[in-house]
């Protein structure tokens, strides 16, 4: 696939329809950020943010060009990497960057929405099927006492997870137990701070796998969502929240501590989106908690790759504040 220059991006916009779309032989767009240094063009690139499909800035500096893109990377061998991925799941791939260039124009409650509807919309597609037609669910270990353990001690409450076996993995038991403590703190008004933690090797992997697509329909499941997202209720702690992160913090393992005021990381804490191979998008708020902290085009070459980053690359990009050790 060809890195477009800025003339044929121009000849592009005078055809009638789109040049990238999921539905196309092209289902993403790489522009040539390199030749482009400078260039701003209001209607180019009004036009770019419209493509249903990803569009990649490669090469060049963080101009008005490359800012207008989904994602902007040094070189052509990270496009190509991303292009693989796309073109695994171009569904997901293309609701992935247009729900990021929504959810930044919105507030973060309206956010939430519009990524829940996009997310229950690949639920009933044709990737998921796929990916749940192969996958073979492992069982759930037996694992004793609460999800989310509680401890009071004056105006501090602490958090723990407490399903080490199953990796803190995000089960229904895990967020209603999240939902029913995070509600305890809004409530009390002698709570004025609360921290998070986890027990075992890891913060958590995410979304347990064996539950993915578990509700009914994707109407309902969004429904859910819609009243019962921890993120949600974490986020409105945000200013009396830490979150204490280490070992593996995949999907929502890191999207719902996203929402608190402060993260504190270890120095092997490392931090993953692996939504898209499933033909997903993140789903437990990732739109919007990561995309305000590290913005839309960080958030979206994670989502797109799916690759890991350390505790550093987090804190440099500020998706922690602080390394712990």
């Amino acid at each position: 696939m060809d890195v477009l220059s800025i003339a044929e991006l121009r000849a592009l916009m005078r055809e009638p329809t789109a040049p990238a779309s999921p539905l196309l032989a092209q289902p993403l767009l790489l522009v040539d950020g390199a030749a482009a240094q400078g260039f701003d063009d209001a209607r180019v690139l009004d036009w770019l943010k419209r493509i249903p499909a990803p569009v990649i800035a490669v090469g060049g500096d963080a101009g008005p060009l490359s800012r207008a893109c989904d994602v902007h990377v040094p070189d052509t061998d990270a496009a190509l990497r991303l292009r693989k991925a796309i073109v695994d799941c171009p569904l997901a791939a293309s609701t992935l960057v247009q729900t990021l260039r929504l959810t930044q124009k919105l507030d973060a409650e309206n956010g939430l929405v519009a990524e829940s509807l996009a997310y229950a919309s690949l639920q009933n597609g044709a990737e998921f099927r796929r990916w749940q037609h192969a996958h073979e669910p492992a069982s759930t270990p037996d694992e004793s006492g609460a999800a989310v353990e509680l401890h009071r001690e004056g105006e501090r409450l602490s958090l723990t997870l407490n399903r080490p076996l199953n990796r803190n993995a995000m089960t229904v038991e895990m967020r209603d137990s999240l939902i029913e403590a995070l509600t305890l703190a809004l409530v009390d008004d002698g709570v004025r701070s609360v921290d998070i933690r986890a027990r075992g090797r890891c913060f958590s992997t995410g979304g347990d796998l064996r539950e993915f697509g578990s509700a009914p329909d994707p109407s309902t499941a969004h429904a859910v969502r819609g009243v019962a997202l921890p993120g949600r209720l974490l986020a409105m702690l945000a200013e009396r929240t830490t979150v204490y992160l280490h070992g593996a913090c995949i999907g929502s393992g890191i999207e719902f501590p996203a929402f608190a005021g402060r993260l504190v990381a270890t120095r092997d804490a490392w931090f993953q989106l692996p939504e898209l191979r499933y033909g997903l998008i993140p789903g437990a708020g990732g739109t919007v908690s990561i995309a305000r902290r590290i913005g839309r085009q960080r958030t979206a070459w994670l989502a797109l790759s799916g690759q890991r980053i350390d505790a550093r690359t987090a804190k440099l990009w500020g998706l922690v504040d602080a390394i712990d050790g």
